[in-house]
């Protein structure tokens, strides 16, 4: 039993029960250029601006079981678009019950005082109520999660598909 029980905590490199969140891996190099891929590298914004660069990270996040972050950041950039202020109170609600609230279901790590003033905030929700959370979220994905990608197998594996795929197309 708790063999069975370790190894639901050990976190994984391995995504091949994940694959069904990118695309296939032909379409996905033959979409890609090295440069593109490396680029993933030199900044968060630039992974998470990338289609295929936030498909991949939010795989590798699901590896690593803290999706919640990445789920929780494109809740916020969803929420600051809304002009409707009938739609901002719901879709506010729906992320504090999700991802904010004490025991939310995928809720996310942040210190109380954010907790709380988020909630006060939430009272009369703004296009930015949700800025200094997400932010600090943000924070904690480029400064903990994302070298870990960087490192990863996942990572290295793109690479190295688009690297040899770009040595085909030039022979």
């Amino acid at each position: 039993m708790k063999t069975r029980l370790g190894c639901l905590s050990n976190k994984s490199d391995s995504y091949s029960d994940f694959s069904e969140f990118l695309p296939p891996a032909q379409e996905t190099t033959a979409r890609l250029s090295t440069d593109e891929v490396e680029q993933w590298s030199e900044s968060f914004d630039h992974l998470l601006s990338h289609k295929y660069g936030l498909a991949a990270f939010r795989t590798f996040l699901k590896t690593e079981f803290s999706d919640e972050n990445i789920e929780f950041w494109m809740a916020c950039e969803d929420y600051k678009k809304i002009k409707s202020s009938t739609k901002l109170v719901s879709k506010a609600n729906k992320i504090f019950q999700e991802f904010i609230d004490v025991q939310a279901p995928r809720e996310v790590n942040i210190d109380y005082r954010t907790r709380e003033k988020t909630k006060q905030s939430l009272e009369d929700p703004s296009p930015t109520s949700l800025n200094e959370i997400q932010g600090k979220v943000y924070s904690l994905m480029e400064k903990d999660s994302y070298p870990r990608f960087l490192r990863s197998k996942m990572y290295q594996d793109i690479v190295n598909r688009t690297h040899a795929q770009g040595q085909r197309r030039s022979v």
